[in-house]
């Protein structure tokens, strides 16, 4: 077991490169089974949840190698198995995209239910809803989510919820669907789009990625690609929510702006001043942190998976905020851990009153999930004394050379391992 060591209370400066994005890579990773070829992936973040993806398709047949550090070639032509099973499945969320590929692939798959962050329950009858629209039959028998279809035909699907994931899904297991595909309510994230462009260049035809309504006609054949993940609009945020809480300068690099924009203008609000470039985007605070009111909501709102750092952000602003968390039932759990450091907020179901304090203090604390893992991590640079993070390997899910990048920028920052002995203790 590991743990940060961090030592707060350092302004940081510099410049820092964004990776590509995680929720993309996630999605594009398990469509590459619907070329049935050889696909070649640019910008791929290096970090676990993606590491687990790249075992599953090499277990089921798969052969990945990277060509240079962020650039991985995957071929998929002698995968024949379309089964995901649970000593996988049970690492990250994602793992269910294999069901929406392996059905357009296989008209079949056979797939654990998935495991990732728990921060509320996150059904999957959206997905189950769009195959069966699609013509699929699904069953849970033995501890797997069984779809399967003779043949699946284009469909009408309006859903209930706005989903990331079941958007992905459908979009997935209707590219080889007959006929046309009309998706409504759908999500609108940047991933969605960047899926949806993945497709295209594989040889989909998929129309309206980006609203809430998205078109799909069924093509016979797919093919190889080679295509770049777009940069990570949450490590960017995150980044920039680290540069405010330490009251440093940070140039931010190999960014998309406009996906940025809901991020950008809460920061604005609190006292920070920022610069927009044409792909890089420049974050300063010399002054106060000043209060201001966030409610999470599905793209092109305040993204849900930067509520914990903005939360941590607004505790050591002036005055009092009132962060509402719209997407997910239970995100607030990490409240308990920046008590430990000295925060002064008090939650009531999905609403937390945030009461700023001066600055916070050196604590141990343990991530409870990645992005609440990360909001530890920009806690501890902005406090005051040492702080010790445990359970680490949550953030190194969605953060690729999170200690490089900040050791960079001039944070005091390390990795260390835990005794086996003190590691049981704590347990």
């Amino acid at each position: 077991m590991e743990k940060y060591v961090i030592n707060g209370g350092k302004a940081l400066h510099g410049e820092v490169e964004i990776s590509g994005a995680k929720n993309a890579a996630v999605a594009i990773i398990p469509a590459t089974v619907l070329a049935q070829d050889v696909c070649v992936i640019e910008n791929v973040p290096n970090i676990s949840d993606v590491t687990i993806l790249f075992q599953i398709l090499t277990d089921l047949g798969a052969k990945v190698r990277y060509l240079e550090k962020n650039t991985v070639e995957i071929d998929t032509r002698h995968i024949t198995e379309p089964v995901v099973p649970y000593e996988w499945a049970r690492h990250l969320r994602a793992s269910y995209y294999f069901l929406g590929a392996f059905l357009g692939r296989f008209g079949e798959a056979h797939v654990s239910p998935p495991g990732g962050c728990n921060f509320g329950v996150r059904p999957i009858d959206q997905h189950i809803k769009g195959f069966e629209a699609l013509g699929a039959t699904v069953t849970t028998d033995f501890g797997f989510i069984n779809a399967t279809s003779e043949e699946m035909f284009g469909s009408h699907i309006y859903l209930d919820v706005v989903s990331v994931g079941a958007t992905v899904n459908i979009m997935l297991a209707a590219v080889r669907a007959k006929g046309l595909t009309i998706l409504e309510n759908a999500a609108k994230e940047p991933h969605i789009v960047d899926l949806a462009n993945f497709l295209n260049s594989m040889g989909a035809d998929i129309r309206g990625a980006g609203t809430d309504v998205i078109k799909i006609h069924g093509v016979d054949i797919m093919h190889g690609t080679n295509y770049p993940i777009i940069p990570d609009q949450i490590e960017a945020g995150t980044y920039m929510t680290i540069t405010a809480a330490t009251g440093g300068e940070v140039l931010i690099k190999n960014v998309i702006p406009k996906h940025l924009e809901a991020i950008t203008d809460k920061l604005i609000q609190a006292g920070c001043e920022i610069q927009e470039f044409d792909d890089s985007i420049l974050v300063r605070r010399t002054g106060k942190l000043l209060k201001t009111n966030v409610k999470t909501l599905p793209h092109p709102g305040f993204p849900t998976d930067m509520q914990p750092q903005m939360t941590t952000l607004l505790a050591i602003a002036q005055g009092t905020s009132i962060v509402t968390e719209g997407v997910w039932d239970n995100r607030f759990k990490y409240v308990d851990e920046l008590h430990r450091m000295g925060a002064k907020i008090q939650v009531d179901g999905k609403v937390a009153v945030v009461e700023g304090v001066e600055q916070l203090s050196g604590a141990q604390v343990k991530a409870l999930d990645l992005r609440a893992g990360v909001a530890l991590v920009q806690a501890a640079l902005s406090a005051k004394g040492t702080s010790e993070i445990e359970d680490i390997h949550w953030v190194e899910r969605g953060y690729e050379d999170l200690i490089g990048k900040l050791q960079k920028l001039g944070a005091d920052i390390k990795k260390v391992t835990i005794p086996d002995a003190a590691f049981a203790k704590n347990a």
